[in-house]
């Protein structure tokens, strides 16, 4: 839970509002050298595309490594359609083969509607929104459904020994449009049997007191340097015993772990220095075994490597899709350094241990040494699985607390990919703010403010507090409530020092009104514009949606009596006012105070009161209002990217050089990924 989503940690916010803020226009093709980041619009999506400076300008030893890792990344791609649900791979490549060989009308309107539905499930990796987890509803029929698979080539549909069109026909129809059927991947209403209401393919036939009582009896007595029991591995129960499936070699997913262990060998091949190699040897022997010990050593490693300019995140990381916290989704982030951009992360984590001494935390949930944060500004190659189409802007790893603070952890901003978004401008900034000198601040200094907000967030945020000894981790005592409230707490981190004067005395910022244009987005954003991604009377169920509301709207509550957060409203809308930035950093830090304590000291009870109370229900009257400003501005709140190509020029056996092509058609790359990067049977 240290991949911060880029309209996750400050949806619309980051982009539409403080991302170079000098057009409020609705988006355009806007173009760089011929270049158009933007490239098409539907449903509630935008699709975007990224460039890779300075990948020309590398030797061609670090290209090809770059290709390898590349590859590998890509080679894992389907899995994360398996973990969110079990019937994605049988829905995916039937669609596909349709989009592929549809013999009828490819003009019509049923069809456009058909398209747009498997687009929709294209950037979501699955049929559930990629966000709100919620099962889409088509806006085509059954019988058009039929339609298509009636005159669609039918050798590459994916049947079932024995199964005849007409069977699978009604078999996928069930699954699409059955509301009954999978209709959220996951719940993580603490009323229900999460495991059980949750349609992601992480566990089956358990329920949750079950899956809480195998691992309260795996982990035993707590140990100073936990495993990650479960990051790797599917839990089911058969014949009355529960059994886990690992993730490796041999075992589930081994069709694309074998292809992620071939790229990933050729990598080794190329490695920068001998650590770098070291660290790809550790993660190629952790995909063979399944052994989560060595997923801890090449972690450890991996963290050592501070010099390679080439990088790659690879494996089972983020537990966001798992309602217990344990499962890891696959992902992968390639990558290299962005020298000149590292300055300014590099500055916040070289005074890492004065922002935790001078934190408003109590001194026993202070850390006493801070250990080797490494920050960086990264430009991506490619991302794959759960990072893609809706990528990262800023990663923070490894999750291991006892790594953290043992041996530290990297820190990095994806600095390509955040100026990518910040050319897809949106006009709800002058919709949403309340005044001229508020949007000015914004477009003043909100694209700096917020790269400020991603870095301290990533670097002193997930990095900073430690945890009693003998409470056990967060997903343990925490639970449903850990990634909300550690969300919540990193952002707090970063808020409570955008106004302190440190930030200028390091060189990262001109003055505390960058601060100010950060604390007048984030409310903004917080109490009204992420409305804009809720279906009407709908509670907040994201973590991160319900980690900005939290600290937004305990914060409004705090300040009343003193009116430092103003609510105005002013010609039939709504607007957040903040009246006294100083008074709010105050309570910003008392917040901030109280959710550490409640991880520090494993507080379920008080994490569950906070979160409820402040992150999960919605104003209707003010939602209501929100969704019909927003539905004005003709902005899609959710974007995502086509990716890059790399392309290897071989000469007798050897690669000579690695091209960059920038692909155009979302449409194109998935069908092209979904033909080279197939490995896995449609049920595992």
């Amino acid at each position: 839970m240290k991949i911060i989503k880029l309209f996750s940690l400050f949806t619309l916010a980051l982009v539409l509002i403080t991302c170079s803020n000098n057009i409020e226009n609705p988006i355009d093709k806007i173009e760089d050298d011929n270049f158009k980041y933007f490239s098409e619009k539907f449903a509630d999506l935008k699709i975007l595309r990224y460039k890779i400076p300075g990948f020309d300008e590398l030797d061609v030893k670090k290209k090809t490594q770059l290709y390898y890792l590349y590859e590998a990344a890509l080679s894992g791609n389907e899995i994360i359609w398996d973990q969110n649900y079990k019937h994605n791979l049988l829905v995916k490549r039937s669609l596909e083969n349709i989009v592929n060989t549809f013999s009828g009308d490819k003009t019509s309107s049923n069809y456009n509607e058909f398209l747009i539905y498997v687009k929709r499930m294209w950037f979501s990796n699955g049929i559930h929104h990629h966000y709100s987890a919620k099962k889409f509803e088509p806006t085509f029929t059954k019988k058009y459904l039929k339609e298509l698979i009636v005159n669609s080539e039918k050798v590459n549909f994916p049947l079932e020994p024995n199964q005849s069109f007409d069977e699978l026909t009604i078999k996928l129809t069930d699954i699409i449009f059955n509301p009954s059927i999978a209709p959220k991947r996951i719940n993580l209403n603490s009323n229900d049997d999460m495991i059980s209401t949750s349609a992601n393919n992480f566990y089956e036939n358990i329920t949750q007191k079950e899956v809480e009582q195998f691992y309260k009896n795996k982990i035993g007595s707590k140990n100073a340097e936990p495993i990650s029991f479960g990051l790797n591995s599917r839990l089911i129960k058969k014949n009355g015993q529960i059994r886990e499936h690992v993730w490796k070699l041999g075992g589930m997913y081994s069709a694309s772990i074998e292809k992620i262990i071939y790229w990933l060998e050729q990598a080794t091949t190329v490695a920068e220095n001998e650590l770098q190699k070291k660290t790809l040897e550790l993660l190629i022997e952790y995909y063979k075994t399944g052994d989560l010990k060595k997923f801890d050593e090449y972690n450890i490693a991996w963290v050592k490597d501070t010099e390679s300019l080439v990088d790659v995140v690879n494996g089972f990381i983020e537990v966001y899709g798992d309602p217990l916290g344990y499962r890891g989704a696959y992902e992968s982030v390639v990558s290299f350094k962005d020298f000149e951009a590292t300055k300014r992360i590099k500055a916040i984590s070289d005074n890492a241990q004065w922002f935790e001494d001078n934190s408003p935390l109590m001194e026993s949930h202070k850390k006493k040494s801070v250990k080797g944060i490494s920050a960086k500004v990264i430009t991506v190659v490619v991302e794959a699985g759960d990072a893609s189409p809706s990528t990262p802007i800023g990663i923070n790893l490894p999750n291991s607390n006892w790594i953290r603070a043992k041996h530290g952890s990297k820190s990095v901003n994806l600095g390509n990919i955040v100026f990518a978004y910040s050319q897809a401008k949106g006009g709800a900034l002058k919709e949403f703010a309340y005044s001229e000198k508020e949007i000015e601040l914004s477009k003043k200094y909100g694209a700096l403010a917020s790269d400020l907000h991603t870095d301290m967030h990533e670097v002193i945020g997930h990095a900073s507090g430690q945890i009693n000894p003998g409470i056990g981790t967060p997903k343990e005592t925490l639970k449903n409530y850990s990634n909300t409230l550690e969300e919540a707490r990193a952002d707090l981190v970063a808020l409570y020092y955008q106004l302190d004067p440190k930030l200028v005395e390091i060189g990262v910022m001109p003055n505390t009104d960058v601060g100010k244009a950060e604390y007048n987005g984030y409310i903004r954003n917080s109490l009204l514009v992420q409305l804009a991604r809720l279906e009407p009377n709908a509670d907040l169920e994201e973590a991160h949606m319900r980690n900005r509301q939290l600290n937004a709207l305990w914060a409004y509550e705090k300040g009343k009596s003193k009116n430092v957060i103003e609510k105005k409203f002013e010609n039939g809308k709504t607007y957040f006012v903040i009246n006294d930035y100083n008074k709010l950093r105050e309570i910003f830090g008392q917040l901030l105070r109280e959710i550490q304590r409640i991880k520090s000291e494993g507080d379920y009870d008080a994490g569950k009161k906070l979160v409820e109370t402040y992150g999960v229900k919605v104003d209707k009257k003010l939602h209501k209002e929100v969704l019909a400003r927003y539905k004005k501005l003709n902005v899609s709140p959710y974007g995502g990217f086509i990716q890059p190509r790399l392309v290897p020029v071989v000469e007798d056996g050897i690669i000579t050089n690695v091209k960059v092509e920038y692909p155009d058609s979302f449409e194109k790359q998935m069908l092209e990924y979904a033909g080279k990067y197939n490995y896995l049977p449609t049920s595992n």
